[in-house]
């Protein structure tokens, strides 16, 4: 029988972490993904627009000296991530980037956010910064601008900011799990002691919330919402494809990390349970997938 929900390249999105490094650096729990060097950055790039793969999105590695509770390396317009922009522009044309707005890359704190005196993450402060970001990276050629950090009210902010010269992929349900912590190893930018993430990301019992936040999104001018993380939260995916705006799910690191395991331990297949992932979220709804398996997938599986 036919297959109701296709998968091709054009439904993936690489992610790819970057570094000001000489070499790439192999990151150890999740195999087969590295910091690269900008040189190496961008032949990943061009394979990954060879195989049909059109967007990949960016996550910078930041030097701890650079670091601070503001973020303020975030909006640098000579810093990492604008850098590379421009660069990958001039090298890889027709490649679709989306550059993540958070400051938890360039934070001292491990935070989305900017901690205030009360040791909480002030929402009207960051949101300040935020357009900041986004600004940097839509002036150096950013295609999408992805605010994951979950504030209360950044995308209006952002919409306002950037006026129409960039699509907004909002992280509008961005559940609080232990499962983004390769990911955090990636960018070495894991909260400090004593502080987590769990004020401002949802709380994964809720789910009348997510939709909440999805339509708070799009009416303040997203152009695409996101799930994150993937398989657990099938059912949101699902009950957002409703709403008729175009929807992106993030199968996160840990899920990739999950999957690497259990195929090395040679007690599941890869390919076939990577595929039915895939398939999976497509079923649910998902117009975009963004995967660390997306270039392996597009050259190897389908």
């Amino acid at each position: 029988m036919r297959k109701a929900a296709q998968l091709t390249a054009g439904n993936l999105i690489q992610p790819l972490f970057v570094h000001n490094g000489a070499r790439d650096e192999p990151i150890g729990s999740m195999p087969g993904m590295t910091r690269l060097s900008r040189d190496s950055l961008v032949r990943e790039v061009e394979r990954a627009r060879s195989l049909g793969v059109f967007g990949i999105a960016l996550f910078p590695k930041v030097e701890d000296n650079l670091k601070s509770n503001d973020g303020r390396e975030a909006w640098n317009p000579e810093g990492l991530i604008p850098s590379v922009v421009r660069e990958l522009k001039q090298s890889v044309p027709g490649i679709h980037i989306v550059c993540d707005v958070a400051l938890d890359p360039y934070s001292s704190m491990g935070q989305d956010g900017i901690v205030n005196e009360r040791n909480e993450v002030d929402n009207d402060l960051t949101v300040a910064a935020l357009v900041k970001q986004a600004a940097a990276q839509v002036e150096a050629g950013a295609d999408i601008i992805a605010p994951s950090d979950m504030m209360d009210g950044r995308v209006l902010a952002l919409r306002h900011a950037i006026q129409g010269k960039a699509k907004i992929m909002s992280y509008s349900a961005k559940y609080a799990t232990s499962y983004y912590g390769p990911f955090r190893e990636a960018l070495d930018s894991a909260p400090v002691a004593g502080m987590d993430k769990k004020t401002y990301q949802m709380n994964p019992g809720n789910s009348d919330e997510a939709t909440r936040e999805a339509f708070a999104d799009v009416r303040e001018g997203a152009d695409i919402i996101m799930v994150k993380p993937g398989l657990p939260y099938l059912d949101i995916l699902a009950n957002l494809s409703q709403l008729g705006v175009p929807l992106a799910v993030y199968h996160v690191s840990g899920e990739y990390a999950m999957l690497k395991a259990g195929a090395a331990a040679g007690t599941i297949d890869e390919r076939t349970e990577v595929l039915r992932a895939m398939n999976a979220f497509r079923r649910a709804g998902a117009d975009y997938i963004l995967t660390y398996y997306a270039s392996h997938i597009a050259e190897n599986w389908i």
